[in-house]
């Protein structure tokens, strides 16, 4: 579905990411594992033109295109929902930007809603709701912009840990209900090791892709699968050592 080839973005002449090369095949959840700061929502960014590309070719289903920008939905690490709307409206908002009948986008966002958790919910405010519920909207919202391709940019990165892991079989319905292709970046070891089927993992800037990881394990997993476990200190070993380096 999407190849990323020698991808670079410069900043004053400095590399924030060069050489950069993805291939993501439909239905797949893959995963850019690296630390914090290493630059990886501004290889979101680039690929979705909110900044432009300095080298590199971006090919979806066999097409040159100069960005994923409205190939794509895109989750931001915040949620983003406008204050003063219900969660309904903050739902409903790709389909009135993009002049769609919003009588039936109004029967799929509740249809959603519910299926999220969010029943009862609907006409309620971000600020009446807990942050997790306000993260299912923003989930509701990346769906009804009806994209083949999501990219997630730690989305449960501001929950807290209970919450956190709460949410992670939601990120996992993407996939197995929704049929979505997903690349996801994240900076939590555990996270990548439960939803990912491919893990690439990240230098510190300027960021390369050091290593992939296949996991060809059934989902939903456990955190004390002595293969994840495995994986896991592999994972920490690479990472550690290539911020020593």
């Amino acid at each position: 579905m999407l190849q990323v080839t020698d991808l670079a973005k410069y900043y004053h002449g400095q590399p924030v990411f060069s050489g950069v090369d993805l291939d993501l095949p439909a239905g797949r959840f893959q995963i850019l594992l690296g630390p914090s700061g290493c630059g990886k929502t501004t290889l979101f960014n680039t690929l979705t033109g909110v900044i432009p590309k300095d080298a590199g070719t971006i090919t979806w289903q066999d097409e040159p295109v100069p960005h994923l920008g409205n190939l794509c939905a895109y989750m931001h690490q915040k949620d983003l929902l406008l204050p003063w709307f219900s969660l309904m409206d903050n739902a409903l908002l790709p389909a009135r930007t993009r002049g769609k009948d919003m009588a039936a986008a109004r029967d799929r966002a509740g249809q959603l809603l519910i299926r999220l958790g969010l029943g009862g919910y609907e006409f309620h405010r971000p600020d009446q709701v807990s942050g997790g519920m306000r993260q299912r909207c923003a989930l509701v919202r990346t769906l009804m912009f009806d994209r083949d391709l999501i990219l997630l940019d730690e989305p449960l990165s501001a929950l807290d840990a209970i919450t956190r892991q709460r949410q992670q079989h939601l990120l996992l319905l993407l996939q197995t209900e929704f049929a979505k292709t997903i690349l996801m970046i994240t900076h939590d070891v555990d996270e990548a090791l439960l939803l990912a089927d491919d893990i690439f993992v990240l230098t510190p800037m300027p960021m390369g892709i050091s290593r992939q990881i296949k996991l060809d394990l059934p989902k939903p997993r456990a955190f004390d699968d002595p293969h994840l476990l495995r994986t896991k200190a592999d994972i920490l070993a690479h990472l550690v050592k290539g911020e020593a380096a």
